[in-house]
């Protein structure tokens, strides 16, 4: 027998060895290596070390039901013990697959009618972008392809659904974006609302900004618009009153599609199953992932409109069947997790827990942090939220990138036993429990936090890099 090299290094240097991170900073991993997390429970994970977590991230915006539901497990062990797989093309197709993407149109905006099932929400929106350039090739529009997005819209990493994205880091020395994309601004009120202005005039003003965007590019090859209902990782914005119904029409007017990316959004961070219904969002195609199976397994779905089922099944035979798909499109495992997942959302009603606990939240985050020298502003729906750090509270000066405000208060808030997330766009930190989460468990969360903030409060002074403006 071969002796193995790394029998005696630990995890965390059989870490370094071998596993490369996404979004790491690769030079200060190859020193410090990984934080190894072991299990979780409800709110609360425990790392390789014994040290106990209060999770204010849901994972990544996605274990909504919370660690450790048995219920999950074990229909991943029954389904994988029955059928651990099969494949869903040429027809073929499995139980949970079936079950679960009828449950999904249950409870989808009207005029949904098919899903299509992925791995995860960057080829989610790889695909709805290849359907939206097939259903416009096969209504004899074969110019109309290009897709705006919005600056500093997160929609995946991959080449196309990274070029949707909109922050640097993820185009930068990757030759992004493809030329087909276009970006337009995103709707910051807290910094780019002018002043005198209502929400629905800073609404009126952005959509007319796609507007003419449209017809700068000539509408015949602009073909649809893709938004979180709520900005996650670009910031935690929230749409001004009537963004959404203001650029529908635009959209009727010059024939787009809306793509809703519903992947941080729906299964009930926002208080409601999807945040096309929270904010009355009209969808012709929906990107679903995350909360689909609480990401206890892989799983995505792109969710389109009847329209668009109408125009690709019935393509001339001559193209062939239809061109796309995974391997692990349906994967009956994954399925059974998400039907699972839904069970416990619609059992313990969790939906309406997100609403009713979200509005607590919000009220404890404002009563918490609105005073807080580094605060400029809070931004919340539901159990979604960002804190926005700013150096000078009445001027809204952001701080220098290379205080590392916002990574330096997430490191603090480990010290205190709490999990937040500095977002890459400024220095806002973001805040989306389990939906599971109770009133104690918020204060818990908050408390550490605050603690976080104030030790850093306490650096800054120290290095002389801030002071309190507001004194």
């Amino acid at each position: 027998m071969l002796s193995d090299p790394a029998h005696n290094l630990s995890l965390e240097e059989l870490d370094k060895r071998a596993f490369l991170h996404p979004f790491t900073q690769l030079a200060d991993h190859k020193k410090t290596g990984p934080r190894i997390m072991a299990k979780g429970s409800g709110v609360h994970v425990w790392d390789s070390h014994g040290r106990r977590y209060i999770d204010g991230a849901a994972g990544l915006w996605c274990v909504n039901v919370g660690y450790g539901r048995a219920e999950i497990v074990e229909e991943i062990r029954e389904q994988a013990s029955r059928l651990p797989f099969f494949h869903s093309f040429s027809s073929m197709s499995n139980e949970p697959a079936i079950r679960l993407s009828n449950r999904i149109l249950g409870f989808a905006p009207q005029g949904m009618s098919k899903v299509f099932f992925g791995n995860s929400g960057s080829d989610a929106n790889d695909t709805n972008v290849k359907l939206v350039w097939y259903y416009n090739n096969l209504r004899g529009k074969p110019k109309k392809k290009k897709i705006i997005s919005r600056q500093r819209g997160y929609h995946g990493v991959t080449v196309a659904a990274g070029s949707l994205t909109g922050l640097p880091m993820v185009h930068d020395a990757f030759d992004l974006p493809i030329p087909q994309v276009l970006h337009t601004r995103a709707p910051d009120i807290y910094r780019d609302k002018p002043a005198g202005f209502s929400d629905q005039d800073f609404a009126r003003q952005l959509a007319a900004e796609i507007d003419a965007l449209v017809k700068r590019e000539g509408p015949e090859t602009v073909a649809a618009f893709i938004a979180e209902p709520v900005m996650g990782t670009g910031g935690v914005l929230l749409p001004p009153e009537q963004y959404f119904q203001e650029i529908r029409n635009v959209l009727d007017r010059h024939d787009m599609l809306m793509i809703a990316d519903e992947v941080i959004c729906g299964f009930g961070r926002l208080g409601s199953w999807f945040g096309c219904q929270h904010y009355g969002i009209r969808p012709d195609l929906m990107t679903i992932a995350k909360g689909l199976t609480s990401g206890y397994l892989p799983m995505s779905a792109s969710v389109l409109s009847e329209e668009i089922w109408e125009v690709i099944s019935n393509a001339p035979t001559e193209i062939g069947p239809f061109g796309h798909g995974y391997t692990y499109s349906g994967h009956p495992v994954a399925a059974a997790a998400a039907l699972a997942n839904i069970d416990i959302l619609e059992n313990e009603k969790l939906i309406d827990v997100a609403r009713v606990t979200g509005a607590i939240f919000k009220r404890r985050l404002r009563e918490t942090f609105a005073d807080h020298p580094l605060v400029g502003d809070i931004r919340c729906e539901g159990l979604m939220a960002g804190v926005e750090l700013v150096a000078d509270k009445a001027n809204k000066t952001i701080f220098d990138p290379s205080l590392k405000v916002g990574p330096r208060v997430m490191k603090q808030g480990y010290e205190e036993g709490v999990i937040v997330r500095a977002l890459p766009h400024g220095s806002t930190i973001a805040i989306s429990p389990p939906l599971v989460i109770t009133l104690a468990e918020i204060e818990e969360l908050l408390s550490g936090l605050k603690k976080s903030l104030d030790t850093i409060v306490d650096q800054l002074v120290r290095e002389g890099d801030w002071r309190d403006r507001n004194q």
